[in-house]
């Protein structure tokens, strides 16, 4: 499995989700300008002693993502996608990618990607989830589907 972060902007997030990577033994790719160095102390702290165990793959841009991975399965989390993450028939190797904390993904993104954009309902006041608690819902349900869990 594989968590695609797309510009992330807050280390803290993106040190819990490595945590979970490595909990789970997905991979993750950081796709850049990341919004912090790779070395930011909330994101090592975040992550925790975990880090030897993350396996963990850095991109200038998706293009380059979609390039090492032509064949890849690629699902978009959205607020703004109207199919459910649970409606989807997860792949062991299909890729989980979720937008910045404060912007989500690219509006042109989802418009190219209608029928693999997927959503987390949500049925509060609430505009968003967290970051890496949407990450960690999505991905045990796709691990649900895959392993059993």
């Amino acid at each position: 499995m594989n968590i695609v972060l797309h510009q992330p902007e807050i280390p803290g997030n993106t040190g819990n989700i490595a945590r979970l990577c490595a909990a789970t033994g997905t991979l993750l790719h950081l796709v850049g300008p990341l919004g912090f160095s790779l070395s930011d102390r909330y994101l090592k702290r975040a992550g925790l002693d975990y880090w030897p165990h993350v396996r963990l793959q850095t991109y200038d841009s998706l293009q380059d993502l979609y390039v090492r991975y032509p064949g890849g399965r690629f699902f978009y989390f959205s607020t703004k996608a109207t199919r459910w993450f649970t409606k989807v028939e997860y792949r062991d190797d299909d890729f989980l990618v979720f937008g910045r904390e404060t912007k989500g993904l690219p509006e042109d993104l989802l418009a190219a990607n209608p029928d693999t954009s997927i959503a987390i309902p949500m049925d509060g006041p609430v505009r968003s989830l967290n970051l890496s608690t949407a990450a960690g819902i999505a991905l045990y349900e796709a691990l649900r589907q895959v392993r059993g869990y």
